[in-house]
């Protein structure tokens, strides 16, 4: 394994739990964490704390409006006010909504952002050269609200820590099988910040924007790529966009250092939207930005979470490959050369796990899906000639 890699340490997103039945889970973590320790492709030595709380604090009172931070502090009190939680609601914050206020709710939020800053001082700061956060990526949040489970916008912030210490041009790169908004429209003027987003078209999903038009505005327009694909889209034709549009992104840029967010939804078995991918793809782009970082940027590289709703056979999985390309583990040369990339470790699920399987899901076996037993997609051929003409579009700015 890479001594150059860091994993940051996730203890604190044990408290970032909205509610026992929501898909924003934090048993995500527990579980990758689990599947890495048992196909031995963990080392303690390589785990950091996060620094940097009352920087994060700073930072997030800078990139957020007052009256929102204010309501996030009140709505973290074990007894908030009447009048704080009648005005939760427009800030997107209340108890029946997506994104429901919880008991220290400010003090968590926080601590995430504090790991993503930690993760980009590492790299930024020569200590090491690649990073993962899998409590970050917290794409969605607003200056002004919450939005799609996410309270303040980490990336955004780690962003701005980069531009402010050390004025440096940032690629981000949103794997998420939806829209990338908050970060897209925290720096769509800034022609330093280039964002790249890869997910579901908005027609149809959540958060109902990212489209090829979405270029960047002002001094930043041209530093803003999206690239929504169809619903029911498979692997080529993702892989296919993704691999074309990124190269020649951070070819036009030149990122000093790239940050990615890896929600691991655009898998077919995910709830929450309409893709068609397999585990390829979770193992295609992180080897794609991991070229791309050592050509491009001296290898510096920080990854964050984000989505991914299929707790149990998809972000384990997906969210291991990640770290794996990122440690350059000896383990990837199976999973490149074996059918479905092997066998996953068996009984790789820690029996004093506290939440328990639902008895309707079946483990994977191997690393990756045996597709060869799915069914075909009736429309192939033109879901991928749809997102071809989409992929042409967006990039005639470039």
């Amino acid at each position: 394994m890479n001594s150059r890699t860091r994993w940051i340490d996730h203890s604190v997103a044990s408290r970032y739990h909205f509610h026992h039945d929501h898909p924003f889970h934090p048993i995500r973590l527990a579980l990758t964490e689990q599947l890495l320790r048992a196909s031995n492709a963990w080392d303690q030595n390589l785990v950091i704390t996060p620094q940097w709380h009352e920087e994060a604090r700073e930072l997030i009172q800078e990139i957020h409006r007052p009256d929102y931070v204010s309501i996030v502090s009140a709505l973290s009190d074990p007894n908030p006010s009447t009048l704080t939680i009648e005005n939760a609601e427009q800030y997107g914050l209340e108890a029946d909504g997506d994104t429901p206020y919880f008991i220290h709710l400010d003090q968590v939020s926080t601590a995430l952002a504090a790991g993503s800053i930690t993760a980009v001082e590492e790299v930024m700061s020569g200590r090491a050269d690649r990073v993962l956060h899998l409590s970050g990526g917290l794409h969605h949040a607003f200056p002004n609200r919450a939005s799609g489970f996410c309270v303040y916008n980490d990336a955004a912030a780690a962003i701005t820590w980069i531009r402010k210490k050390y004025n440096a041009r940032v690629m981000y790169i949103d794997t998420d099988v939806h829209h990338g908004d908050g970060v897209q429209w925290f720096f769509y003027t800034d022609p330093d910040v280039f964002t790249l987003s890869i997910h579901e078209t908005g027609k149809f999903l959540f958060p109902g924007t990212g489209f090829h038009h979405e270029r960047g505005d002002s001094t930043g327009y041209g530093a803003c790529l999206n690239l929504p694909v169809e619903p029911y889209t498979e692997d080529d034709s993702w892989l296919e966009c993704f691999n074309t549009a990124v190269h020649k992104a951070v070819q036009q840029f030149k990122p000093d250092i790239i940050i990615s967010q890896h929600g691991c939804d655009a898998h077919a078995y995910d709830p929450l939207a309409h893709i068609e991918c397999s585990m390829r793809i979770y193992r295609e782009m992180p080897r794609i930005i991991h070229q791309l970082a050592n050509q491009y940027t001296d290898g510096r590289w920080v990854a964050l979470g984000g989505g991914g709703y299929d707790h149990w056979r998809v972000v384990p999985r997906a969210w291991s490959l990640l770290w794996l390309e990122m440690c350059d583990h000896p383990l990837l040369e199976q999973i490149d050369t074996m059918h479905c990339g092997g066998e996953l470790p068996p009984s790789w699920i820690d029996p004093s796990t506290s939440i328990h399987r639902p008895t309707d899901i079946s483990l994977p076996t191997t690393w990756l899906d045996h597709v060869a037993q799915w069914t075909p997609m009736v429309r192939r051929d033109e879901i991928s000639s749809n997102n071809k003409t989409m992929l042409d579009i967006a990039l005639q700015h470039l």
